[in-house]
């Protein structure tokens, strides 16, 4: 068991997926998402994971039952993903090592690539890491702004200039180096990437 501690955002409604199920346990070939999320978690072999639930708690919870260190936490009212950090921070005030962040409705985020990026982050002892995809067509997506090659922000389409909605990277996962978790809360914004890892401490 490493020193990884995941938290994993499940409480949204999924409102336009029209479906009265959670989001997250919608079936993808044969799994839902949020099994698929947490079978690529597995990989880092974590001390804990810690579910943030909301709409429809008992469902996911129920689902969830079964799996080993795994504890869900409740977010009411869902007042976005920053929001949602918080719900978590007395269940992890205790603990150290790095915090990865993943969402629940991200199926497609392999164990692999969560491994590397945990991985690179640590061998570069980088402040903070992002993974971007470069996809044709974002629309949707929140974009990262770079200059000079560096992350200056990553905005959310709906916020972004003409100039920024035609970026085509994307936010996909974070790694974010901080002393304590409730340094990463406070600086967290209620439009976070879907991913997203910190170093934190008691």
């Amino acid at each position: 068991m490493t020193d990884v501690h995941v938290l994993v955002l499940a409480a949204g409604k999924g409102t336009r997926m029209k479906s009265a199920q959670p989001k997250v346990l919608h079936s993808v070939g044969g799994a839902t998402l949020l099994d698929r999320v947490l079978t690529a978690a597995a990989r880092l072999d974590p001390a804990s994971v810690t579910i943030v639930v909301g709409h429809q708690a008992a469902l996911i919870e129920a689902a969830c039952a079964g799996r080993p260190n795994v504890t869900c936490v409740l977010q009411e009212p869902q007042l976005g993903t920053a929001h949602a950090v918080l719900q978590a921070a007395p269940q992890l005030s205790d603990r150290t090592g790095t915090l990865v962040l993943l969402s629940g409705d991200v199926p497609l985020l392999s164990s692999d690539t969560v491994a590397r990026l945990v991985d690179a982050h640590r061998r570069a002892g980088a402040a903070a890491t992002v993974l971007t995809a470069s996809v044709p067509r974002p629309t949707g997506y929140g974009r990262i702004v770079r200059q000079n090659g560096r992350i200056t922000r990553i905005v959310e389409e709906r916020d972004a200039s003409p100039e920024e909605r035609a970026i085509q990277f994307l936010t996909q996962a974070r790694v974010e180096g901080s002393e304590s978790l409730n340094a990463v809360t406070k600086g967290a914004s209620n439009r976070s990437s879907t991913c997203h890892a910190a170093r934190f401490s008691a």
